[in-house]
Order: C-alpha cells, then sequence, then structure tokens
C-alpha cells in the first residue's frame, strides 16, 4: 500500500507515493557523470590537427573532467529517468482516507436504494451504485496492514465478505451487490458488525453507506464502536403505490342480470405522493401476461397525499386466480414502487362440500357405525343460506374420491374424522370415539351443561350461547387447554383442531340432537365460519406477501414434485411441511407460482408486494445516530474525489521520453546540399 508523502491544501486529496520506486532517482548521478567524464582516445596520425584542436586541448588538460553542455540525449534520459522513477513510486490521488485496523463497511441495499441519481460527473445512475463506488473508493483509502469486511443491510444482513487485505478480493465481494426490493433494517448489520470487530484488537470502525431513507431510524442507536455514516443521492420527489387489497364483489346487478353476471373483482389501492408538487397519474390494472388494460383511472394526488383508488372489473371463469398488475404512469425516479402485484379471487361463490359418516363411509375413515343423524340436514340449511355458498352434499366416499375438488372447498364432515380430508377449512361434528386432529374424543357426557365459550375467537364472534341444551356430547381433551372453545360443567365439548394447512373445528356433539338449530347464534356460528373460509381463500392461509419475509402457502397435504418460481423465472429453493409450502426468501416483488403433483395436483400464484412508506419517502429526514460510541454523518458529495492511480501515465511518459532518445541516435543525418560545408 501506497504510503503518503505528501498532502495538499485542506480539502484536496492526498498526494501518494511510495519511496522504495525513488531509489532509481540515484542513477542520475552516474548519467550526467558519463556526459561530462573526458573519453580516453586512441593516437593517431593524421596530416593537420586544425579539425581536432578541442580534442587536443581535452587531451592537455589535467583535469578529469569537463564543461557540463546541455544535450539533448542527457535532457531525454535524465527525464526518462524520473518518470521511471515516479511510475515505480506509485503516484496515485486519495480523496477517503480510511483510518483503522479493522473497518466494517455496510452498504445500504433496500427499495430506496434503488432510486435514480447523478453521478459525479452528470451521468445518470441509482443510489446503491454511488454506494457501492464509494465503499471502493474507502478500501483504496485504508492504511497500509489494515483489513476490512463488507456487510450487506437489506431485509436481514448479510455478510459480503469476510475480513481482508487483498484489495482485489473486497472490490471484487462489492460488485454483484444490489437493491432489494424489500424495507432495509440497518440496525441488524450493524449488530452483525460489532460482534465480528468485537474480539479483535487494535483500532476499529464501521461505515454505513446509505441513502438516509431508513426505514427504522432508531437502528443506529447505542453503536458501541466508532460509527461513520456516509449518505449517498439526492431528495427526490416520489409517487406510490403504498397498498392494495384484491376482493371479490357484486356489482349490483341490473335489471334481471343473473347473480353471476353480477360479480366484479374490485382492487382497492392507496396512491401516495411524496413530493412537493401535485402528480397527475394514471392508475392501470392488467393481468399477468396480458397487454389489455381491465381497468384504469386518472387521479391528481395532491402533495403529502395518501389517495385511495378503486379499480374494478368483470371476471370470466378463466380469470380466477390470475395474477394483477397494478402501474403508476408515468414513472418516477424511483419505478420499483410505481408497480403492485394481486391475484384475481377464485370465484364469488365459496365452494362448501358436506358429508355425511356412516354406511357410505370407507373402511378406515373414522365413521361411526351407525347412519348419520339428522344434524346433517340442519347443518346444510344453515351452510346454503348463505347467498354467497355452493353447497354440495354426499357421502364420506364421495368427498374422498372427489377428483378435482376446489383445494378451497370448506369441508363439512358429519358424524366421522378421515385422518386426511381434502380441501380448505374443515368443520367435524359428532366424531366416534378415539383420536381426531389431536384431540381425543371420549365418553358420552348426558345433558351437559354449558359453562363457557371463547368470545375473543372469531368463530365465535357476536353470539352467545345462552339457553342452548344438548342432550348428549363426547367428552373431548385437546391436546392444549387453550384450544378449547365451548366448555361444560362436566368438560370440554368444542375445540379448535386448525394445522399450519387449514383452520379446523371440532363440535363434539349431534346438532341435531340440541336445539342449537332453533337459535340464532346457531346460523351466526356457520357464517362466521363461512366468512373465515372465504378469506383464506381470497388470501391464503397466512394473507398476501410481503418482500423479504417467507412466503408460506397453503397447499394439499398429499402434494409432492413441489417447484416454486420467483417473478422472473428463476426457481426458488421450497420446503413443504404439513400441507404448507414455505419459501425462504422473497427478495423480489412479483407473483411468485407454485405448482405440485399428486391426487390433487395444482397451482397457485401468490403475489408479493414492497408497499413500504418508509422506503417510498424519498424525502430528507435526520439520521438519529446516538449511543456510547463516536458518530460521525457526512455527505459522500461533500467529501473528496476518488483514489486514481496515476502509475500507467507516467510510466508511459517516461517510455515516450525513451523512444525519442532512440529516435535521435539512430536517425539519418540529413544530406548535404551542393554549395554546403561540412560545418555549415
Amino acid at each position: 500500500m501506497a504510503a503518503p508523502l505528501a498532502q495538499a491544501s485542506a480539502g484536496a486529496p492526498l498526494a501518494l507515493l511510495s519511496p522504495t520506486g525513488l531509489w532509481l532517482l540515484a542513477l542520475l548521478g552516474p548519467l550526467v557523470l558519463l556526459y561530462i567524464l573526458k573519453i580516453k582516445r586512441s593516437r593517431r596520425r593524421v596530416p593537420s590537427t586544425w579539425l581536432w584542436a578541442a580534442a587536443q586541448r581535452d587531451l592537455m588538460a589535467r583535469a578529469p573532467f569537463r564543461r557540463l553542455i546541455a544535450q539533448l540525449p542527457l535532457i531525454l534520459q535524465a527525464l526518462a529517468f524520473a518518470l521511471l522513477a515516479l511510475a515505480l513510486a506509485r503516484p496515485a490521488s486519495r480523496g477517503r482516507d480510511l483510518t483503522g485496523d479493522h473497518v466494517a463497511i455496510i452498504l445500504d441495499a433496500s427499495a430506496s436504494m434503488s432510486a435514480a441519481a447523478r453521478g459525479p460527473s452528470g451521468e445518470a445512475t441509482t443510489r446503491i451504485e454511488l454506494a457501492k463506488q464509494v465503499a471502493r473508493d474507502l478500501l483504496s483509502g485504508l492504511a497500509p496492514g489494515s483489513d476490512a469486511l463488507i456487510l450487506e443491510a437489506g431485509r436481514d444482513a448479510r455478510l459480503v465478505a469476510a475480513l481482508d487485505r487483498d484489495l482485489v478480493r473486497l472490490r471484487a465481494a462489492i460488485d454483484p451487490v444490489a437493491a432489494r426490493d424489500v424495507e432495509g433494517d440497518l440496525g441488524a448489520a450493524v449488530a452483525l458488525a460489532v460482534d465480528r470487530l468485537r474480539q479483535l484488537g487494535g483500532a476499529r470502525r464501521i461505515v454505513v453507506i446509505t441513502d438516509g431513507n431508513l426505514a427504522r431510524p432508531g437502528a443506529l442507536r447505542g453503536v458501541s464502536l466508532p460509527l461513520d455514516v456516509i449518505t449517498v443521492g439526492d431528495p427526490i420527489d416520489n409517487a406510490a403505490i403504498v397498498r392494495v387489497d384484491v376482493r371479490s364483489g357484486s356489482a349490483g346487478g341490473a335489471g334481471g342480470e343473473p347473480p353471476e353476471a353480477s360479480e366484479e373483482v374490485q382492487a382497492f389501492l392507496v396512491v401516495a405522493n411524496f413530493g412537493a408538487q401535485p402528480r397527475d397519474v394514471y392508475v392501470t390494472m392488467r393481468q399477468d401476461s396480458a397487454l389489455d388494460v381491465l381497468g384504469s383511472r386518472r387521479v391528481l394526488v395532491k402533495p403529502g397525499e395518501r389517495l385511495p383508488v378503486v379499480l374494478t372489473f368483470r371476471p370470466s371463469p378463466g380469470d380466477y386466480r390470475k395474477g394483477l398488475v397494478f402501474e403508476l404512469s408515468p414513472r418516477d425516479a424511483m419505478p420499483l414502487d410505481d408497480v403492485a402485484y394481486g391475484r384475481v379471487p377464485a370465484g364469488d361463490k365459496l365452494p362448501v362440500f358436506l358429508a355425511s359418516g356412516g354406511a357410505g363411509a370407507q373402511p378406515g375413515a373414522g365413521a361411526r357405525p351407525e347412519a348419520a343423524s339428522g344434524g346433517s340436514a340442519w347443518l346444510e340449511r344453515a351452510l346454503a343460506s348463505d347467498p354467497m355458498t355452493s353447497v354440495t352434499s354426499g357421502g364420506l366416499a364421495d368427498l374422498l374420491g372427489a377428483p378435482g375438488l376446489d383445494p378451497d372447498t370448506f369441508v363439512v364432515i358429519d358424524g366421522a374424522c378421515p385422518p386426511d380430508p381434502p380441501g380448505g377449512d374443515l368443520l367435524i361434528v359428532n366424531p366416534p370415539p378415539g383420536r381426531c386432529f389431536g384431540t381425543m374424543v371420549g365418553q358420552a357426557l348426558e345433558r351437559p351443561t354449558l359453562t363457557s365459550w371463547d368470545t375473543a375467537d372469531p368463530r365465535l364472534r357476536f353470539l352467545t350461547l345462552d339457553g342452548v341444551h344438548l342432550r348428549a356430547a363426547s367428552s373431548l381433551t385437546p391436546e392444549a387447554a387453550a384450544r378449547a372453545l365451548i366448555r361444560a360443567q362436566e368438560g370440554t365439548i368444542a375445540t379448535d383442531i386448525s394445522t399450519s394447512s387449514r383452520t379446523g373445528t371440532l363440535l363434539g356433539f349431534d346438532v341435531g340432537e340440541s336445539d342449537w338449530p332453533l337459535k340464532a347464534s346457531f346460523v351466526l356460528f356457520v357464517r362466521n365460519l363461512l366468512e373465515q373460509a372465504r378469506a383464506h381463500r381470497a388470501h391464503g392461509i397466512t394473507g398476501p406477501a410481503r418482500t423479504g419475509e417467507p412466503l408460506r402457502v397453503s397447499v394439499p397435504a398429499t402434494a409432492r414434485d413441489l417447484q416454486a418460481i420467483g417473478p422472473a423465472g428463476e426457481r426458488l429453493d421450497v420446503a413443504q411441511r404439513a400441507g404448507v409450502a414455505v419459501v425462504a426468501e422473497t427478495p423480489r416483488a412479483g407473483l411468485y407460482r407454485l405448482a405440485w403433483q399428486g391426487p390433487q395436483a395444482g397451482s397457485v400464484v401468490v403475489p408479493a408486494n414492497l408497499t413500504s412508506v418508509a422506503e417510498s419517502d424519498l424525502t430528507p429526514r435526520p439520521i438519529l445516530a446516538e449511543g456510547g460510541g463516536e458518530v460521525a454523518v457526512s455527505s459522500a458529495a461533500g467529501e473528496p474525489d476518488a483514489h486514481t492511480e496515476w502509475t500507467w501515465l507516467v510510466a508511459l511518459a517516461a517510455l515516450a521520453f525513451v523512444v525519442v532518445d532512440v529516435w535521435y541516435f539512430t536517425r539519418v543525418p540529413r544530406p548535404l546540399r551542393g554549395g554546403d560545408s561540412p560545418a555549415g
């Protein structure tokens, strides 16, 4: 590493030279000596000595040296020696002097770093590219013997390069760093840097390169090591889609229009303007991989306003579960948040399958030996009372052998408890004794007296069980007491049997053997179950995904050969367990596709969005950096020029002087013209 030999005035870059190359200047002495030493000449007989008068004087002089005469070859050779020595000294200018034996450089890779910016020469670039150039300059400014590590701060901290003194490897590790479509968390990266440097001796320092648009403003508080924050990018006006939700609704119908014709997809968006000027934008909706616009609105968003926008279209059966793309136009300096994604809901009507156990059950399905009771009729009547359901009735064998059953079907099983029923959310009523989804169905309870129910659970909201009488019920022993939904004086009679892939409810009694169907609370209970199943059908068991977070998707428990494809067509690692597929990370906004094989083969499209006010707001914000350590905040625009080595340029100039010197000695003399004398 070059050591500083001279420094220009304040604010100018340091001039760096390596003393190991300056020893070549000592050769200038022998060079000059060759030009002032007398030449030892041999004796020769000549007719006359008047042409060699000067040589005769040299021979007669007693001094060994002669007067130095400025000759062109001497000047060229001296300049070549001087420039070659300077080239070997590796001259360079260094703009950012970084002290410390061990330095951690943290690059902010959050979504706001993808915003457009201007480089030092006015060229168009992005904030992340400016940050990477600052990091390269910092590496060039490291003191001799120092080492550095590189960290990337997205939603989580990632080690880009471990502690190393090789600047070539460190710079190469910076090159692939890119802004991610996620909310950034500098705190995690700073904590990781502190952990890596804490055990090392000598001077330690952390440098954070960011645009200052921190999703968590207090992330830099309480840092125990010296901390430098270098900001890149200028304030930019920006508009963004900060919220999106897609639902299935009704258009209200017209005249004698059938109910199916009135179904429509309703997209609810919030457009925010973080600039100082009003923004006139178009908000459009289209299907993925299609150019036709399904809906469009032109809106004027005032400065600082968050404007709700509703777009609708009437779907055809082939549109269900397809991906949707929402766009703002014209685009601005941060195109990432001008696009959001959604999915067409799977139809307005929720499919429901009511399966009765008993004689129609398959062996081993866990059904009661007697035929299903009259409770199925009450259940079917309550389910059909919701106009937004499509109820199918049949035996348990019909359910288990149904080909192409909608994976989001709300399944109701009366009188049986099969181990792995297909479909979505599940309601099991009056199961036989034995184990049922982790709950032990035990002895019969005669005329149990209801004492309490979990009113905080969404399935039991807005209802009361006062005045409900049961003729008989089975005692239920759930895995955890917290899963009990309805309790009687004699024990638990309703529990939660939800799994990671579906919401399940277990009623340990025959509703036909009670007066509950005669109460309004029974219809409310069924409606609550249907609304919950409808919400899971619209968004999945875990709801819509946000970029940077794991993606969890409900799939059939029998699914195999599961594949996950990212927004750019890349294959992603996916894990599957207990009916839930998990993609560990969603670094990009877009539509993720999962497909599987098996008895219930299928596929699903899941949107992932940034929709972050903190990342889309590109206005300046103060950086809160308080704590026990030393903190310095500066702007990259105010820093000196970047580190530049001039070795190649100086060496090229030295070579030019050598070439001129060679030409001078090897040139062909100009021929004498007539009348010219040799002296003339």
